[in-house]
């Protein structure tokens, strides 16, 4: 491992932290100015595990090492330290990257366990750097997610019309840029259009384009989406809201190679790729008379269905570092990271959402928690409130969900609380069984007809009478 520096013009804090590091047995080098340091990374110095830096210093500052630090080596983690403990200098720390902010005087173990904590997250941002610059357009290792990598592996020298099922969120849009991406088309132009976000009167202009004067205030001709996807791929999303009449001039580009700008009387050769994605089923639509059953076949050429979070679990840890590193990027700060737990919890949820509302979870956490290593509490409340029990794969699971759920929630006597609810499933279901005959309940489960008796009165179960036979 890599030295810590502790950089400090007060002699007694680079002691204490000296001593400290030495008991602890962590290498360290001290500095007594933020100017001697950067002049040893200015020299080809191996930069450090972990920096811990005062801010007020004669000559350059804490914050202007933290910047230099942060420009040369985004991956060390920078720890400021400061007697003026006030907002501004903390706003400036978090801004310029700061792991974290330790106003002075510190407990030495409180410093203790921060600096085991960045040293933790500097080997954690290596092969977050590596990931980084390794990571795929699309991310994913479920099966499910696996079998849409081989369908566009299989499309790769195809030109064929494209249907992209799934629920909202999904990432039908990233599937569709991968196979243009991957076909004999990637170097033309990929134009993406929601059908569902235009009203129906400027759709058609939109998509096709419109001569001057071929309505009021088409004041110059336009080309549509068709001709500046020209030799490229169109990305036709939520194809199943288009209104029918569009439905049918779709159908006859699709069919014919040929269209008209709105006012238009000469045919335009439309050479595109047609992708086309939908969150409902055409099937069903195309039965209720919604959508038309030529141009469904035209768009069902081949099928691509993209599995929704739920059916992927396994993504979940995944996709939460990837989106968090992404965050951190854009909000030019360091990457928050999830405990075990939080993962855990995280992948027991049911995302409505899928995968967009994960990411937009995890830009909530870039901004919002307020550490760098996220904890179940840390989460958003409406999700701690949200019970993963109905969507573990197993019963052990579902209780090791909920039991975080209320621990982070504060609740008291879970032990007594769960108890109770175990016991009155058990002997409810097993009531159930025997059609209210306590005896026989009594014996399946195990415990004495007493026993039974007594539970039933002190859990409230109702509905549950003896048996006359009994």
């Amino acid at each position: 491992m890599k030295p810590v520096w502790v950089v400090d013009d007060d002699r007694s804090i680079r002691w204490v932290l000296e001593k400290t590091l030495a008991r602890e047995g962590i290498p360290f080098k001290s500095f007594a100015s933020a100017t001697e340091a950067i002049s040893q990374l200015e020299q080809g110095a191996e930069p450090p595990q972990v920096l811990m830096s005062d801010i007020r210093m004669p000559g350059q500052s804490g914050l202007e090492l933290l910047q230099t630090v942060k420009t040369r080596f985004p991956a060390v983690p920078v720890i400021i330290m400061t007697a003026y403990s006030d907002l501004e200098s903390a706003v400036a720390a978090f801004q310029g990257g700061a792991f974290e902010y330790l106003p002075k005087p510190f407990d030495v173990d409180q410093a203790v366990e921060l600096i085991r904590r960045a040293i933790d997250e500097s080997m954690h941002q290596v092969g977050a750097f590596e990931e980084e610059a390794l990571a795929p357009e699309i991310l994913g290792q479920a099966p499910a997610m696996q079998e849409v990598f081989r369908a566009i592996g299989r499309l790769a020298l195809s030109h064929a019309t494209v249907l992209i099922t799934g629920e909202s969120g999904s990432g039908k849009e990233l599937v569709a840029r991968a196979l243009h991406r991957h076909s004999p088309r990637a170097d033309k132009p990929f134009i993406a259009i929601n059908t569902a976000a235009i009203p129906k009167d400027l759709l058609e202009s939109e998509l096709f384009g419109h001569e001057r004067g071929a309505f009021t205030g088409a004041q110059a001709q336009r080309r549509g989406r068709f001709e500046q996807a020209e030799a490229g791929t169109l990305f036709l999303d939520e194809i199943g809201d288009m209104p029918s009449e569009l439905q049918t001039r779709l159908l006859r580009v699709l069919s014919d190679g040929h269209f008209y700008r709105v006012g238009g009387h000469s045919p335009i050769k439309a050479n595109v790729r047609v992708i086309a994605a939908t969150h409902q089923n055409l099937e069903t639509r195309v039965k209720e008379g919604l959508f038309r059953e030529d141009l469904f076949h035209r768009l069902n050429v081949i099928r691509i269905r993209l599995p929704s979070l739920r059916e992927r679990r396994e993504d979940i840890p995944l996709l939460t570092r990837h989106f968090l590193q992404k965050s951190a990027r854009e909000q030019g700060v360091e990457a928050k990271r999830l405990t075990d737990a939080a993962v855990k919890y995280l992948s027991g949820l049911d995302f409505q959402g899928n995968v967009r509302q994960l990411e937009n979870l995890c830009h909530w956490l870039t901004v919002m928690a307020p550490g760098q290593q996220v904890e179940i509490s840390d989460l958003p409340s409406d999700l701690r409130e949200s019970s993963p029990l109905s969507l573990a794969s197993d019963w052990e699971s579902a209780l090791e969900g909920e039991v975080d759920r209320l621990l982070a929630s504060g609740v008291p006597d879970i032990h007594g609380v769960l108890s109770q609810i175990f016991e009155r499933i058990l002997i409810s279901r097993a009531l159930t069984q025997t059609g209210g005959r306590r005896i026989e309940a009594a014996q399946a489960l195990g415990i004495g007809r007493n026993t039974i008796t007594r539970k039933i009165a002190e859990l409230g179960i109702d509905g549950q009478k003896e048996h006359t036979a009994e």
